[in-house]
């Protein structure tokens, strides 16, 4: 067979790819030859919608990695039609490139000792093209459909996450599914959902997320390197991670992870966090690169736009200079109670905390050293009724709302306060407290508190009758 013959026969992005055979695995994968279309993506300027990296000159016979990044999502889906004998489709958009690719690759019955062959057909798109998303299998399109339908008809979030988590984990046959979100800049990531198989017990993300972390998800990126995944799936994939990332492997032999796939959320170009899949069944392994491959794209756009009303939501209850909760927040939380819309146990405390000085500090050293104040005083605040409710009830004025806490321990908490902030050349409160324990109404008990906290304050000017008239 004469392959630059028959690769010239097809009108789209075609080329011939060969796989070398050896004993355990594959070797070396090549494009042997390529017809003009996609010759011409090599091209600098050649008027496609992509340029491939580099801009080199197409030489045939040279390894896919003289013209992009290795990248071992590429190589199962190559390794899979040529070796495999598999007709192979894929609906994708790699980060590295601004646009959707329609792939598709056939096996080529080509006798060679050494090598096995597929085409390599690729069509390409700026916008995500639906008619193409009807050459998906009918059980992948039934997969990503039911994620789709339960995402966008939630009333609950968190418990529909933990729902579609479950689905993945029983598409993939994994003994366990999880979201990690990441914010790379302020180096932080957390655990959204998990799901795991009952056989593996108690397993949870979130015991292992610390500040280190977060260096491991960036590691995955430079593994990923712009493809849609990372799928480990054997010994050989496993030394390829050894040789990238040591650590890395280290840490998934000693979790008995033998089969990984890994999918980063992205959302207008940032990524937003990672989707994964651990020991998941081998003979699953298209299907599941198929559905989550499109599946991440939405669950993606739907975590955004929770974590958007998320933040609207702290913007509009959360007092921005002490980053406590606001009075519009408090004045919502009382009325809730009132209202019967949320129970309070019979037991519960109210504090009222004023910032005595907030004036005088305002009128003699400026506006910013009265920030600071405040500032300084709202930590104190948190560090001392760390498991409160904690408002800013008004300029100086703060409100503390205890659900949990005995009176004992709620009393010493305050005690603690007022120790903390006797100082009146720094941080100095007045503190009122009422411990409710019959189930009263919480608008007598903010009074008393409130009372209690304005003789606390005449305490004060007695004790330092120089601040009187500050």
């Amino acid at each position: 067979m004469d392959l630059q013959e028959y690769v010239n026969q097809f009108d789209s992005m075609t080329c011939i790819m060969s796989v070398e055979k050896k004993p355990n695995g594959y070797g070396k994968m090549r494009i042997e030859v390529g017809n003009k279309a996609y010759i011409d993506s090599f091209e600098k300027n050649s008027g496609n919608l992509i340029d491939m990296p580099f801009g080199k000159r197409f030489v045939p016979g040279q390894e896919y990695t003289a013209y992009i990044p290795k990248d071992l999502n590429f190589e199962h889906f190559i390794y899979s039609s040529a070796v495999l004998k598999k007709p192979m489709h894929a609906y994708i958009h790699p980060e590295r490139f601004d646009v959707w690719f329609n792939i598709f690759s056939l096996p080529l019955d080509f006798e060679d000792p050494f090598k096995c062959y597929c085409t390599y057909t690729q069509e390409l798109s700026t916008e995500m093209n639906t008619d193409s998303l009807q050459s998906l299998s009918a059980k992948t399109t039934a997969d990503v459909l039911k994620t789709c339908i339960k995402l966008r008809s939630t009333k609950n979030f968190l418990k529909t996450m933990d729902e579609v988590m479950a689905d993945i984990r029983n598409i993939c046959k994994a003994n366990y599914c999880c979201i990690m979100l990441t914010d790379f800049k302020a180096r932080k990531c957390s655990l959204l959902s998990e799901n795991a198989a009952p056989e593996i017990g108690r397993h949870t993300l979130a015991d292992f997320l610390n500040d280190e972390f977060i260096d491991y998800a960036k590691s995955w990126l430079d593994i990923i390197n712009g493809s849609t995944c990372l799928l480990i799936k054997n010994e050989q994939d496993k030394e390829d991670i050894k040789a990238r990332h040591p650590a890395w492997y280290k840490s998934l032999r000693s979790a008995n992870i033998e089969r990984l796939a890994l999918f980063p959320l992205k959302y207008n170009d940032d990524i937003i966090g990672f989707i994964w899949a651990t020991n998941f069944a081998l003979e699953e392994t298209d299907h599941i690169k198929e559905t989550l491959e499109l599946s991440t794209y939405f669950i993606a756009s739907e975590i955004a736009n929770y974590q958007l009303l998320q933040k609207l939501e702290k913007l509009s209850s959360t007092d921005l200079l002490t980053e406590v909760k606001n009075r519009n927040a408090m004045n919502n939380r009382i009325l809730k109670i009132l209202s019967g819309r949320e129970r309070v146990p019979n037991c519960y405390g109210i504090v009222f905390a004023d910032l005595n000085n907030l004036k005088y500090v305002n009128d003699s050293e400026g506006h910013g050293a009265g920030d600071q104040l405040l500032k300084d005083g709202a930590e104190i605040l948190k560090s001392t009724f760390e498991n409160s409710e904690i408002y800013r009830a008004g300029g100086d004025e703060f409100l503390i709302i205890d659900m949990e806490n005995t009176k004992e321990t709620l009393s010493h908490k305050v005690e603690t306060l007022r120790k903390k902030s006797d100082d009146p050349n720094k941080i100095s409160f007045a503190v009122g407290f009422y411990y409710e324990e019959n189930g009263g109404d919480i608008r007598k008990a903010m009074r008393e508190a409130d009372a209690n906290m304005y003789n606390d304050k005449k305490a004060f000017y007695e004790r330092h009758p120089e601040c009187r008239n500050r």
